[in-house]
């Protein structure tokens, strides 16, 4: 690699005395593709430094995880061949058995699939009876809202109300009167 950046750098430096002897009148621009050459040297050299390490420990890992890959997958091929091996020969022995196994997976299917559609159906029932309850619950929760809400919206109409309409003379009057209710109470 050293050796490849020295050799580009001596044909650069070549290049650019080449064309300053010409006067420069050669119409290319030596000194500049001088100048981008060692940029573009100077970028593959540092680029090289510091990849050069996690480029070959990544590559390094990733050929071992492959590896590993393929030592699992014809262990797990050779282990898929010993069973069907085995599941062809007890096949083969063993058609009646075959049968009855089929037998039972249907009886084994029917009854899962009945357990399944009740416990399904048992499921629709407890969800209907939560939004039901959560229904009411909220029906009610607005309700008592709009009764308190209502009572407070009354209360403060009839505060305007009685603001408007009583005079300090009726005030004064309620107040001879309530004294007077409160003095017969007392006797």
């Amino acid at each position: 690699m050293k050796a490849l950046f020295a050799g580009f750098v001596l044909f650069a430096v070549t290049a650019a005395e080449a064309a300053s002897g010409a006067g420069g009148q050669a119409g290319i621009p030596w000194w500049e593709i001088f100048k981008q050459a060692v940029n573009f040297s100077i970028l593959v050299g540092v680029l090289v430094y510091f990849l050069r390490k996690p480029l070959s420990t990544f590559l390094r890992e990733r050929s071992e995880l492959l590896r590993k890959s393929i030592e699992e997958a014809s262990r797990a091929r050779e282990s898929a061949a010993e069973k069907l091996a085995a599941v062809e020969a007890k096949v083969a022995r063993l058609s009646g058995e075959v049968e009855e196994l089929n037998r039972r997976m249907e009886a084994e299917a029917q009854d899962e699939a009945r357990r399944l559609h009740e416990t399904a159906l048992a499921e629709i029932r407890r969800v209907r009876d939560q939004v039901q309850f959560a229904a009411d619950q909220e029906v009610r929760k607005a309700r008592e809202e709009l009764r308190r809400e209502a009572s407070g919206l009354s209360s403060q109409a009839a505060a305007e109300i009685l603001k408007q309409t009583i005079t300090p003379e009726d005030q004064d009057r309620m107040v001879r009167e309530n004294i007077e209710k409160i003095r017969e109470i007392e006797r």
